[in-house]
């Protein structure tokens, strides 16, 4: 049986990944609206993999015998300055969200919750590759500059991108 305190932490967890995907979904209609179609797939893919670690929880909590509960997201912006600035934000978001991984993770260590630590390493390790995908494409985004081909290949490339 899980605890109150864990579930607790993982329905907020749950609404941090729902609103992940939210302003996800958000910067994607943006990229649609500024004709960047490459970067709009590539942060609706991420839409998808942020919903896809919320229903992960969601089946967590409920194998352990816990209850979902759902809270208010925030409504997302929907005016980006650049497509660094949405890079540079998604950077941002997920280094928010590894801290968050972590506090919840340090909770499950203080509970002696050892199935929930099991289950949040997953997360600790997912966290470490979307920040490196953000770094990398700022990264990228720093070399070519604002405008230009370079940034265009850069959208098509983003466009390759797998869907989940």
């Amino acid at each position: 049986m899980i605890s109150k305190t864990i579930q607790d932490g993982i329905n907020e967890q749950i609404r941090n990944e729902i609103q992940s995907a939210y302003l996800y979904l958000a910067m994607s209609a943006h990229c649609e609206a500024v004709n960047f179609a490459g970067s709009a797939h590539w942060l609706r893919a991420q839409w998808g993999e942020e919903l896809e670690h919320a229903m992960k929880l969601y089946r967590y909590v409920y194998d352990r015998g816990g209850r979902v509960t759902f809270q208010a997201i925030e409504k997302p912006p929907s005016e980006f300055p650049s497509l660094m600035g949405i890079f540079q934000q998604v950077l941002a978001h997920e280094q928010k969200v590894t801290a968050l991984i972590n506090s919840l993770y340090a909770t499950a260590i203080k509970e002696n919750d050892y199935a929930s630590q099991i289950e949040l390493q997953w997360f600790v390790k997912e966290q470490i590759e979307e920040e490196k995908n953000a770094s990398a494409i700022i990264e990228i985004l720093k070399l070519a500059g604002e405008s230009g081909p370079s940034v265009l290949m850069l959208d098509r490339q983003l466009g390759a991108r797998a869907k989940g």
